[in-house]
């Protein structure tokens, strides 16, 4: 079994890791991937991470704080959408109106250990909160695959992470600060139960999140363990490994027929191993590959056999956001649905023959599992799940994933993630949604005339 892993090593001498590596799937960081906002001759731009999103807002402030954004809502006229990091592929932020970015209103603002809670600002980078709190002996219970989102759109979108046991991030939220339109601030708690679960998946149509306040825990060690596995084998053992370990997660390799699993367990001791540094390299190998071989998948399979080791694992012992979280310096386009979980395995099972039916694909794809929870516009409401995630390059067609991939995912009842591509409108989603008109009336309370919505936010809510 080697264990010897560079990040050069999957199409030269045999390490399949690399390509989750190259992905930034599995090395800890952080860097800057935030939305882009930018002046230039003709006016404001902005875009998101991929660049899929574009915009020409009217106005592109940043509020430093609470009170600064209290005015600002009080005095802007028009459409307000609210931006952290854009790392939606959705049209959520993009407006002709005010574009109001989170990037100064960050930091831990208090913790109260008696409680096991902590305050903090909205625009708070994951990153930035996991070290701020680790800092203070606290930690997140679970963290996304990514750690660049602001708090407050992590939670808006139902940004999640893996783990049979583990909710999505917004479950931990007991308390939420919102600025509505025309500047009144609402204090909501967990004694506001039915306003609590509107608010902690919004869409940011409620308001601006100026505050967060969520449950955490004492800090703690993860150990993690990465290998590769024949997909058959992997998908056969997914169930298993779900229960068996803290989080568990899987990538598909295309036209590989190998799988990566990755499981994370609780570690008491302080011998810590850390992972090697990432690159681009193992990646863009696979592209070449695709590129040479694309028009003969079979044989392209059979060389990517040839090159990638069965036996490497790779093993790693940190800080819990260390390892959960990462950077993915390779920018790409996303589509990903949460399905019920007696449905994930069969409904791989059908992406990946749909995904091999087109050459051009090497992006792998992601499988995880996610507890329920009561959130009215979680995708896991009151539903055990699984969710699958499909990619495609920045600078590639990703029109299939929405075209021939989605249908796969609606066809066994699944709910699309509010931050990745999809092609739903109001009249499907209303039917996915047990409380849909329950949070429907508490948006039109706080913000009757609509000025919280752009083009995509009315067509997900109001139908046509």
């Amino acid at each position: 079994m080697r264990t010897d892993l560079t990040r050069r090593h999957l199409l030269q001498s045999g390490s399949a890791l690399a390509v989750g590596q190259a992905l930034g799937l599995f090395a800890p960081g952080a860097q800057s991937q935030g939305s882009n906002p930018a002046t230039t001759a003709g006016g404001l731009r902005w875009h998101n991470w991929s660049g899929v999103q574009q915009a020409t807002p009217a106005a592109l402030p940043t509020p430093a704080n609470e009170a600064e954004l209290v005015q600002l809502m009080r005095t802007t006229q028009g459409e307000i959408r609210a931006v952290g990091s854009g790392h939606s592929f959705t049209a959520l932020v993009p407006t002709s109106g005010a574009i109001v970015s989170l990037d100064r209103l960050s930091g831990v603002i208090a913790v109260d250990k008696a409680a096991m809670t902590a305050t903090v600002h909205g625009g708070t980078r994951l990153g930035v909160l996991s070290r701020e709190l680790d800092k203070l002996g606290l930690g997140l219970r679970n963290l996304p695959d990514i750690d660049v989102q602001t708090i407050a759109g992590a939670i808006s979108t139902a940004t999640h992470g893996t783990g049979i046991t583990l909710p999505p991030i917004h479950a931990d939220v007991v308390g939420l600060r919102i600025v509505k339109p025309g500047g009144e601030v609402v204090s909501i708690t967990e004694k506001d139960r039915d306003l609590l679960a509107a608010a902690r998946v919004s869409l940011g149509s409620l308001g601006v999140i100026s505050q967060v306040t969520m449950r955490v825990l004492p800090a703690y060690n993860l150990a993690k363990r990465v290998w590769v596995q024949p997909i058959d084998a992997l998908l056969e053992k997914a169930p298993e490994l779900a229960r068996q370990h803290r989080n568990f997660e899987m990538y598909y390799l295309p036209f590989t027929g190998y799988g990566v699993g990755i499981t994370h367990d609780l570690y008491d001791g302080s011998d810590f191993v850390v992972p090697p540094a990432l690159d681009d390299s193992t990646l863009a190998d696979l592209r070449h590959l695709r590129d040479w071989l694309g028009r003969f998948p079979a044989l392209r399979q059979w060389v990517a056999q040839k090159l990638i080791d069965p036996n490497t694992v790779e093993v790693a012992r940190q800080r819990s956001w260390k390892l959960l979280s990462t950077v993915r310096p390779m920018k790409f386009n996303e589509s990903e649905w949460h399905l019920p979980r007696e449905q994930g395995i069969a409904c791989l099972r059908e992406v990946i023959r749909t995904i091999e039916r087109r050459n051009e694909v090497y992006f792998p794809m992601e499988f995880r599992f996610i507890k329920a929870d009561d959130a009215w516009l979680s995708p896991f409401y009151q539903r055990e799940t699984c969710s699958i995630a499909v990619h495609a390059s920045a600078d590639e067609p990703y029109q299939y994933l929405l075209d021939e991939i989605n249908p796969l995912f609606r066809a066994r009842q699944g709910r699309p993630h509010w931050g990745k591509l999809h092609l739903m409108g109001a009249a499907e989603l209303s039917t996915m949604y047990p409380r849909w008109a329950d949070f429907q009336r508490v948006r039109q309370q706080f913000d009757p005339q609509g000025r919280m919505l752009n083009t995509h936010l009315r067509k997900l809510f109001v139908k046509a």
